[in-house]
């Protein structure tokens, strides 16, 4: 493959709804430019971009593609990201390398949630953005209705470059002409029908307006109605997208290639390269100068585990130029890192290359110790800024199926960590249960089918163990004996203890033995005793927490008397003074941060009162227009299917945080049934 300047370079990435054909539109432009010798088609299961068997099988993309093409003496690196809401973490990758992005629109669905989502990521990332109105040959597609909506909802800078024909043709506004495509997706030319002359006239107005206000020279050339050069529209097409002005909006069909070779030109000729912007963000925020002919270096934006190659790590040339054999310096773990080999990576192909110039994407293979995030250069002095990951609330028990595996489910999860950041993996400390974390039902299933079909594990799914407590809420004060003769040497302690509500979270320990009925030498027995007994509570068997207990008075044998014998009757003490002290269940609560469309806060509300929630404050989204923020505590028990039902709710536009702050006490309906939920376990134990 030859090597490229950064000046001819354009790394591209396609967002928008799952099913609008972002990876149609990619497996087209590798065809058309040579690079695939086939059309590959997601619903027939032979899409290149999408060759990981359960993307296959669920004819959805779970993670990004990558694929260079040449178009025009321009390479173009295009980038497919999922649409779907569980694998925003592999979009977040793309987006972090990608120079510009091209939304893709469903022609006849029009302005769909992933549409808008697509929209305010690209715009988060300050990336210049396009549309492509796609599906274009559907019947009931309309692009006029669908570019009206697409400007009523993102503004005035969108403005139509290419628009439908009737039947097969594609109008061209720059150059007034009607391309059609043959098989190949090579296009011929012909004049505009009689039919769509008024609306490329009208619509060509709109796009000579749009790209004369770009600059003064543009402006008075339109005034005195000169025509404006095809060299001049893409200048000022450049222009306009770098700085915001213009969202240029394409139009076609993917899959019978109308229309994709008019974008793959507009890219080359007119879309950002990666110096565009003059410099890049390193971990503080600073801006860190773009050299094509600097000191090299690169980023890690994503990490690959294959069983074959090996650890695959997926880089963006930051600085200067990288080639293979080259030695750089990690700055997060200061090792040095040889790359042995450089690819391009060509969906699942690897293309071995020489030398990658600043601003491409490559891959290198089995570096030891550097990972996604990671920073390599000369001198490892700079860090570029990390990708930003959503936080995964999604959470599930999980079992091994067969016993002994626990062991290699973290050993298999660990490794799936380095591949995927939104995914989390913990043992609780209280309920010792294995937790995992991820950003929806689909994505955790995705992670149990790579853990059996990597690893060998298979690995059963189960409803997290809620972290339950128990308290007091009365005082009482109760004797613990513990008397016991078997020849020889016996076993006598006795004490007598007050037990009330604590301050503290733990136990509070205190003495006021008088006239040393205990001896001092038993007090360190008696408060141990008490710690253990408190690891399980009388009702349901959960920690007690917040407990003070006095020890008041006792006896003791002189001969007798031992700590043990002590310990144990201070767990007598506990066993049958807490029943008497009214003890109660506690649950954990946090605080619940929920980001909706103002007009669903009233669903969201409503929604939350049936889980028990308290709602605290309503403001209006100081970053998201037409939004606002639900701020409510909640009970932990009942997020547990929060985020496919917010997801419900708000068709997907909804977004939360949540956090355990506190613990409160159970409402007698909830703790009646976590009470005989634990019996009835216990008993099944018991069996």
């Amino acid at each position: 493959m030859a090597i490229f300047d950064m000046k001819n370079i354009r790394n591209v990435a396609l967002l928008g709804h799952s099913g609008s054909g972002k990876t149609s539109l990619a497996e087209a432009m590798l065809y058309i430019s040579g690079g695939s010798d086939r059309l590959g088609k997601t619903m027939e299961g032979t899409s290149t971009f999408d060759s990981d068997p359960e993307s296959v099988r669920r004819k959805i993309s779970i993670s990004a593609g990558f694929a260079p093409v040449e178009w025009d003496n321009v390479k173009i690196n295009v980038i497919d990201t999922p649409g779907q809401p569980d694998f925003v973490g592999e979009a977040a990758q793309g987006l972090r390398v990608a120079d510009s992005a091209v939304i893709v629109v469903d022609g006849k669905s029009g302005v769909q949630v992933g549409t808008e989502l697509g929209w305010e990521r690209a715009a988060k990332a300050k990336l210049p953005r396009a549309i492509f109105i796609n599906k274009s040959d559907d019947p009931d597609a309309h692009f006029e209705n669908v570019l009206d909506a697409l400007t009523e909802q993102f503004g005035n800078a969108l403005c139509p470059v290419t628009i439908p024909g009737g039947e097969d043709l594609i109008i061209d506004l720059a150059n007034m002409q009607a391309h059609i495509a043959d098989a190949k997706g090579k296009d011929s030319v012909k004049d505009i029908p009689d039919s769509v002359k008024s609306l490329a006239s009208k619509y060509r107005d709109k796009l000579m307006e749009e790209v004369a206000g770009t600059n003064e020279e543009l402006m008075m050339k339109y005034f005195d109605g000169e025509e404006l050069t095809t060299e001049e529209i893409a200048t000022a097409l450049h222009s306009g997208i770098v700085k915001g002005e213009i969202v240029p909006v394409y139009c076609g069909c993917s899959t019978k290639l109308w229309g994709v070779s008019l974008l793959m030109s507009a890219i080359a000729d007119s879309f950002p390269r990666f110096d565009v912007k003059g410099s890049e963000k390193n971990e503080e925020g600073k801006d860190v100068a773009i050299d094509e002919k600097g000191s090299p270096a690169l980023f890690v934006f994503k990490t690959v585990v294959d069983p074959f190659v090996g650890q695959m790590s997926f880089f963006k040339v930051m600085n200067g130029s990288v080639k293979s054999d080259m030695t750089l310096k990690n700055s997060r773990s200061g090792s040095s890192e040889r790359l042995a080999k450089l690819y391009v990576i060509k969906t699942k192909q690897q293309l071995e290359v020489s030398e990658l110039r600043c601003g491409d994407i490559g891959m290198v293979s089995k570096l030891s110790d550097t990972a996604t995030g990671d920073t390599l250069s000369a001198d490892g002095n700079v860090s570029y800024r990390k990708t930003e990951y959503p936080t995964p609330y999604y959470v599930k028990g999980i079992r091994a199926l067969a016993k002994g595996d626990e062991d290699k489910i973290s050993s298999g999860v660990n490794r799936l960590l380095l591949e995927d950041p939104t995914i989390r993996y913990e043992v609780s400390k209280e309920t010792k249960q294995m937790l995992l974390y991820g950003m929806g039902g689909t994505h955790l299933e995705l992670v149990l089918a790579k853990l059996k079909t990597r690893y060998g594990v298979g690995v059963q799914l189960e409803d997290k163990k809620v972290a339950y407590r128990e308290s007091i809420r009365k005082s009482c004060q109760v004797q613990g004996k513990h008397k016991k003769q078997s020849g020889g040497h016996g076993q006598y302690g006795d004490v007598w203890i007050e037990f009330k509500p604590g301050q503290e979270e733990g136990l509070t320990f205190t003495e006021s033995v008088v006239g040393g009925t205990v001896p001092k030498n038993f007090f360190p027995a008696v408060e141990k005793g008490l710690q253990e007994c408190m690891q399980k509570g009388v009702l349901a068997g959960y920690p007690m927490v917040s407990l003070w207990a006095n020890l008041y008075d006792g006896s003791y044998h002189p001969v007798d008397s031992s700590e043990m014998a002590f310990k144990t009757a201070a767990s007598i003490a506990y066993r049958d003074g807490i029943p008497k002290c009214a003890p109660v269940l506690l649950e954990p609560i946090g605080n619940l941060s929920v980001v909706i469309p103002s007009g669903q806060v009233g669903d969201v509300m409503s929604d939350l009162n049936k889980r028990r929630g308290q709602i605290s404050t309503i403001d209006p989204s100081e970053e998201k227009r037409g939004y606002s923020v639900v701020h409510a505590i909640v009970p932990e028990s009942e997020m547990s299917d929060y985020v496919p039902s917010l997801r419900s709710i708000t068709q997907g536009r909804g977004e939360f945080s949540f956090e355990v702050t506190d613990y409160a006490e159970c409402p007698a309906n909830v703790s009646e049934k976590v009470i005989a939920d634990a019996k009835k376990a216990q008993e099944e134990a018991n069996k």
